[in-house]
Formats: C-alpha cells, sequence, structure tokens
C-alpha cells in the first residue's frame, strides 16, 4: 500500500495536477467559442464540431504527453486561437472539404519549418531580455484580469485572492490548489456553477475528404500559417526559454505540424506550441523540483485527451463555469511567471529599453494585417535595439592603459636609497 502512494506521489504530485488541469482550463474557456465560431464559418454540422474538438483534444493531448516525457520539460500544446479567429472570416462562403486543404496546406508548411530549422536559427537570434519581456506582454492582461473579476464578482475571486496570500506564506506549494478549491466553493455557494444544462456525450470522428481551392488557401490557410508560426509558436518558445528549458525548437515543431497534418482531415486546423497555458506548467507553481515539472505537461496532456473523448460536452461545461472562475485562477496561476518575465526583461541594462518597448507593445494586444501583437512586439523592440544600440568601434577606442601597481613600502625604500646614493 505504501508502494502504491509513493508511486502515486511521484507520477502524479497535486501541484503538477492541478497545474496541467488550469492549463487545459484556462486554454479551452478562453477560445473554445472562437474554435466554434470557425467552424460554423466553414458550415460545420454539430456531429463535424464535435469532431474538430476530438481531433484538436486527441492532437494536444498526443503531443503534450509524448514530448515532455521525450524532452523531460513541460512541453504544452494548443490550438491556435488566433488562427482560428482568421478562419471565423477566411472560411465565410467556404466548403468544409476546402477548408480542410487549407489545414492542410498550413500544416505542411509548419512541418517544413520544423524540419529545415529555420525557425530555430531565427530563435537563437533573439536576445533573453526580449523574449522576456514579449512573454511579460503576452501574460500581464490574464494578471489584471485577477483583479478586473474581483471587482466583478467580488465573492468568488476575493477568497481566492485572500487564501492564495495565506498559503504563500506557509504553503507555498499548495497555494494555487487551495485557491482553486475556494474559488470553486464560492461559485457553487453563490449558483454561479450550472451544471444542470451539462450533457455528457462522446465525440466520434468525421473524415472530411480535402478539396484545394486557392482561393481559400491564400484566404485562410497561409494567414493561419503565419499567425500560428509569428503569434503562436514564438511566444511558446519563449515561455520555455524563459524558464530556462533548452529544447531544441525544431523537433517541437515539426511534430506539431506532422500531428496537425494527419489530424487535418477530422478537424484539426491548427496546433502550436502553448504559451500562456505553457506558463503556468513551467513555473515553481507546478512543481518546486525543476526536474519534475515535465509531469504538469503530461498532466495536461492527459486532460486534452477527455477533451477530445468528451468533445460534445465542452461547450456546455465551458458555459456553465462563471468567467469570474476561470479569470481568478489563470490571473494566480501566472502571477510567478509575470514576476520572473518582468525581473528577466530588466535585468539586464544594455537591453532594458528594448524589453519595455517589446513588453508595452506585446500588452497593446494591437493586431495589424491579421498578426497579433506577439510579433508586432517583438518587431518594435528588435527595431529599438537597432536604433539606439550603436556597435561598438573597437578599432578607434583608445587602448587601455594597464593600472599602476602602489608601490610597497619596501620598493619605495629601496627607490630613496638608490637617489642618496
Amino acid at each position: 500500500m505504501r508502494s502504491l502512494f509513493h508511486l502515486a506521489r511521484q507520477t502524479a504530485p497535486p501541484s503538477a495536477v492541478v497545474a496541467g488541469l488550469i492549463a487545459v482550463l484556462v486554454g479551452t474557456a478562453s477560445s473554445a467559442a472562437v474554435v466554434f465560431t470557425a467552424a460554423r464559418a466553414a458550415g460545420a454540422s454539430t456531429d463535424e464540431l464535435a469532431s474538430w474538438m476530438l481531433a484538436l483534444g486527441v492532437g494536444l493531448g498526443l503531443t503534450s504527453v509524448g514530448l515532455s516525457l521525450r524532452y523531460r520539460t513541460p512541453v504544452v500544446t494548443a490550438w491556435s486561437t488566433p488562427g482560428a479567429a482568421v478562419l471565423a472570416t477566411g472560411l465565410l462562403g467556404a466548403t468544409m472539404a476546402q477548408a480542410v486543404g487549407a489545414f492542410l496546406v498550413s500544416a505542411a508548411l509548419i512541418t517544413i519549418s520544423g524540419l529545415t530549422g529555420w525557425f530555430e536559427r531565427v530563435m537563437d537570434r533573439i536576445p533573453v531580455a526580449l523574449t522576456a519581456g514579449l512573454l511579460a506582454g503576452i501574460l500581464v492582461r490574464f494578471g489584471t484580469g485577477l483583479f478586473s473579476a474581483m471587482h466583478d464578482s467580488f465573492g468568488t475571486v476575493f477568497p481566492m485572492f485572500a487564501v492564495y496570500l495565506v498559503c504563500r506564506r506557509w504553503w507555498p506549494g499548495y497555494a494555487v490548489v487551495a485557491a482553486l478549491a475556494t474559488g470553486a466553493v464560492a461559485a457553487w455557494s453563490s449558483g454561479s456553477i450550472h451544471l444542470e444544462n451539462v450533457d455528457l456525450a462522446i465525440a466520434a470522428p468525421v473524415f472530411t475528404a480535402p478539396e484545394f481551392s486557392w482561393q481559400v488557401i491564400v484566404g485562410a490557410g497561409l494567414p493561419l500559417f503565419v499567425v500560428t508560426m509569428a503569434s503562436q509558436n514564438l511566444a511558446g518558445v519563449a515561455v520555455l526559454r524563459n524558464d530556462g528549458y533548452q529544447v531544441p525548437v525544431s523537433p517541437l515543431v515539426g511534430w506539431t505540424g506532422a500531428t496537425n497534418l494527419l489530424l487535418a482531415p477530422f478537424g484539426c486546423f491548427g496546433l502550436n506550441l502553448a504559451a500562456i497555458t505553457a506558463a503556468i506548467c513551467t513555473g515553481p507553481q507546478a512543481h518546486e523540483d525543476r526536474d519534475r515539472r515535465f509531469l504538469a505537461g503530461v498532466w495536461a496532456g492527459v486532460f486534452f485527451l477527455f477533451i477530445g473523448v468528451f468533445g460534445g460536452t465542452v461547450a456546455s461545461l465551458l458555459i456553465a463555469l462563471p468567467k469570474a472562475l476561470i479569470a481568478g485562477i489563470a490571473g494566480l496561476g501566472l502571477l510567478n511567471t509575470i514576476i520572473n518575465s518582468l525581473s528577466s526583461a530588466l535585468a539586464d541594462e544594455d537591453w532594458r529599453e528594448s524589453a519595455a518597448v517589446t513588453f508595452l507593445a506585446t500588452a497593446s494586444g494591437v493586431t495589424l494585417l491579421g498578426i497579433g501583437s506577439a510579433f508586432w512586439g517583438l518587431l518594435a523592440g528588435v527595431l529599438t535595439a537597432l536604433v539606439i544600440r550603436s556597435p561598438r568601434k573597437a578599432s578607434v577606442a583608445e587602448p587601455t592603459a594597464e593600472p599602476t601597481a602602489e608601490p610597497t613600502v619596501e620598493a619605495a625604500t629601496a627607490e630613496w636609497e638608490t637617489r642618496k646614493a
């Protein structure tokens, strides 16, 4: 019995399990409606909607579990939320077959990006301060969302915040867990959770043969590829590197693209490295031991598999949970990551102004040409660095003289005796 308990603690530490659960909860609750809107734009039926959730859940589950175990790193994947927003307009008037054709083109380009390694070469040339500023800019709205939710639902969110602070003082490893439990009890007590409308339904795969329409590929497939790489994978790599996980980027991108390619005919429109949800699993709230945080990524994958299998119930369940509960636990779960990101961004004085510009531009949420603020924030930071950081011209600089050592008493005395002689 004791050995079973020890095995459970090793494979399912409470903090890692809860971090994985929160990551999935935040990831699906914040963007499932966008996915449904994109599917409806392509004229998806109810069964096809469920198939989309099944394909996305299975894809996210397999990649999160497999890559986390392979690299012993909390690698969490996600569907492309900006990509879904692009599809919501780009697929209007298209058929499901044409939509699947666009998915396949985007997935093939992502796979090629991973196999050739060009994306990793670009990432290797980006300073840590800028990626940290990028990550902080992405996450800051979740931190402010904690207090916005407190303003709207004080009875639910403030008890979560109070319990979090108390636990941070005495039981820091369980602060987020206790806050989640407190919020759930408060929401249940106030009648904010309505489980009577939740229907349990298992999703079934629906295969759609692709049809390649150049209009749909140009209007939806290529923009989906661009925003997935620029807004999602870029930020996902920044999360891992900001927390010190130097994982080879090309295999991660390549595997997400290949999995996307395989599941596209069933509705898997875009898989990528997660940023916001990954940050929940890479920080100390996931596990005190940094080398054991990969378990949070594994458990996130397990929960994603459940999301996929029960894809038909996802929409009704998300409607049942109050938005304040989701916003509150997301803000608390990401608090440490926001602190660490800001510290890294501003630590190096040479890059401080560029990192600040990256942070502010990313936090603004600006979207241009269908590309999210993560790309534009990084571009603004790089441009700032190019303008204000003048190259050092070592050839012009005067050579620095070696410092003269202070004379010792014995040497001064010997010199005096020599001069007298």
